[in-house]
């Protein structure tokens, strides 16, 4: 996090609206360029453009808006670049790689928005190390300067790191020593799990504000090479290369992603949004949201080159970025809504077709493979949103799929167990999605977490090809709640009523426990640790309090510490 800035009020600010949709053209803070199969993205943090008035991003300090530009950068390369073979990271300003999250911009904020704020960088963070692990672009983090709390986080979501040797670069955990709280986006575990420094030496690196620098850097494990000043730039270019010359090709040019068409609308006390094949409604007093999704509206493309014909505006590559942009809106722009009803519509057919489609083309093909990975991190993004998530399948449905992921996803499910007064009947079924292309942050399908006590129910469901009706769904342990057409509509309500009633601090923990059940990852660790950080650490007074470490930063008092060991 920043070490030093001018001083900033420490009022609590509005949280202000935020769009998540941004392009290369009017990046503010960062800077991508190309040199055939490497790329060089090189943040460059304009200290005069923070997402909000109030405070100032010196020293390569970062706000949200800085982290929507990078995860922009991100996605764009994986399916706009696919001749991008290494990204190397570093930074535009001298002696600062990156002073990390602005620390006056934490102080001024509330603390819903601190933790999505986190939860956000985390997010983007993991996608930028799935790029080396699942999609041929590898991130060498080149530090040029000093990176100091999220700024040697970032470095540690890349593959490599190098270090320049020039007596003042140096990596820093300051966190704790000035900050009283911890580093945010998964910095520690990332240290000792992914990293695997030892347990002593991370307790000694983060408990110095100055950091490390030099050959104890590389000795301690905190970076992979520190290279002399008067090297610097040449080995970071040599190793890029070399990284490129040992990473295959892939054939067929980029997808460009053009901006979503939505229609935002607000009138009297509701609000939502109307996208292409997703629609959202709010309803503010209630403080319960509808999130719909539709079916494809023409048939799949049926090959690899088809797909990549219809780009952006293919239904599981636009679909599934609708609703990523949709569950953003909803964390940072709709902080009271407590409960969002699942739904969908459409031709369950049609899912089924493209999902097929998408599978069996990702096999041979990258674009086919990377809107793939797509969906499964948006998946991820709904998994992760601090929300109770109620599938609602009704007659009309289209719950099959990768759309019954949104059902498995959700804290319950009610589905219609008997047809209405039409005779019509809800539905749900399977697509070889359902069976390991989406997996949760736990390394599990749903599938596979909802039955870890019968694990061999998951094989035999594979062979389900067709649609289960509300009872055969309730029997089959697929959904929570089957009523029949009488109690449908009460049932249903009611339930929606009184969970909206409950604790939303009490759900939030009790969800997180529940969504993520059987093995422990990494990613699971991540965002375990997190909540249980953000969610005690950054509202205790020893951070936040009038005299506490985060408020009193950039002042000449000293703050006054509760020490009380809980």
């Amino acid at each position: 996090m920043e070490p030093s800035a001018s001083s900033a009020s420490h009022a609590k600010a509005p949280d202000p609206v935020v769009r998540f949709e941004t392009h290369p053209s009017r990046y503010k803070h960062w800077k991508l360029s190309f040199d055939g199969a490497v790329a060089r993205l090189e943040m460059n943090v304009d200290t005069d453009a923070p997402l909000r008035p109030g405070y100032e991003l010196k020293l390569n300090s970062y706000d949200l808006g800085v982290d929507i530009e990078l995860a922009d950068a991100v996605q764009r390369l994986r399916f706009e670049h696919p001749e991008v073979k290494v990204v190397v990271v570093t930074s535009g300003q001298p002696k600062i790689f990156c002073a990390g999250a602005n620390i006056y911009m934490l102080g001024s904020s509330t603390h819903g928005f601190k933790v999505n704020f986190c939860k956000y960088t985390n997010e983007t963070r993991l996608y930028l190390e799935a790029a080396c692990s699942e999609s041929g672009q590898h991130y060498v983090a080149a530090l040029n300067g000093v990176a100091s709390g999220g700024g040697y986080e970032l470095a540690l979501a890349c593959e490599e790191i190098l270090l320049c040797d020039d007596g003042s670069s140096a990596v820093s955990f300051p966190e704790t020593p000035l900050l009283a709280v911890l580093p945010g986006t998964g910095g520690l575990t990332r240290l000792v799990d992914k990293r695997k420094v030892r347990r002593d030496l991370a307790d000694v690196f983060s408990s110095l504000a100055e950091g490390v620098r030099g050959k104890r850097a590389q000795d301690w494990g905190l970076v992979d090479r520190s290279v002399p000043r008067s090297r610097f730039d040449q080995t970071v270019i040599d190793r890029a290369r070399a990284l490129a010359a040992a990473t295959p090709d892939k054939q067929g040019a980029g997808v460009a992603l053009p901006a979503l068409e939505v229609a935002r609308w607000e009138d009297a006390g509701k609000a939502g949004a109307d996208y292409r094949y997703v629609s959202v409604k709010v309803d503010k007093a209630t403080r319960v949201a509808e999130l719909r999704m539709l079916a494809p509206d023409a048939a799949a493309p049926a090959t690899a080159e088809a797909l990549r014909t219809a780009g952006a505006d293919a239904w599981a590559l636009r679909a599934f970025r609708e609703l990523d942009d949709a569950l953003l809106d909803l964390r940072f722009n709709h902080p009271t809504v407590g409960l969002v009803r699942l739904l969908s519509r459409g031709d369950a057919a049609r899912v089924i077709e493209a999902d097929r489609a998408l599978a069996a083309q990702a096999e041979s093909d990258w674009f086919a493979r990377e809107v793939l990975l797509h969906m499964k991190r948006v998946l991820k993004r709904l998994d992760l949103t601090a929300k109770s998530l109620f599938a609602i399948v009704e007659p009309g449905s289209c719950f099959v799929g990768s759309l019954f992921e949104l059902t498995l996803a959700a804290d319950r499910s009610y589905m219609l167990g008997e047809g209405d007064d039409e005779g019509t009947a809800a539905f749900v079924g399977f697509s070889p999605l359902n069976f390991g292309p989406l997996p949760m942050s736990n390394g599990l399908t749903r599938l596979a977490s909802r039955f870890l006590a019968k694990p061999d129910r998951v094989a035999e469901l594979a062979e389900q090809t067709e649609l289960l009706s509300g009872p055969d769904a309730l029997d089959a342990g697929l959904v929570t709640f089957a009523p029949d057409a009488i109690d449908w509509e009460d049932e249903v309500r009611l339930a929606v009523e009184e969970r909206a009633s409950l604790s939303p601090d009490a759900l939030t923990g009790m969800e997180a426990n529940l969504r993520f059940c059987g093995p422990e990852t990494t990613e699971t660790k991540i965002f375990a640790r997190l909540s249980a950080w953000q969610n005690w650490i950054f509202q205790r007074p020893n951070a936040v309090g009038e005299r506490g470490a985060l408020t009193m930063y950039g002042r000449p008092e000293r703050p006054e510490f509760d020490w009380r060991r809980t």
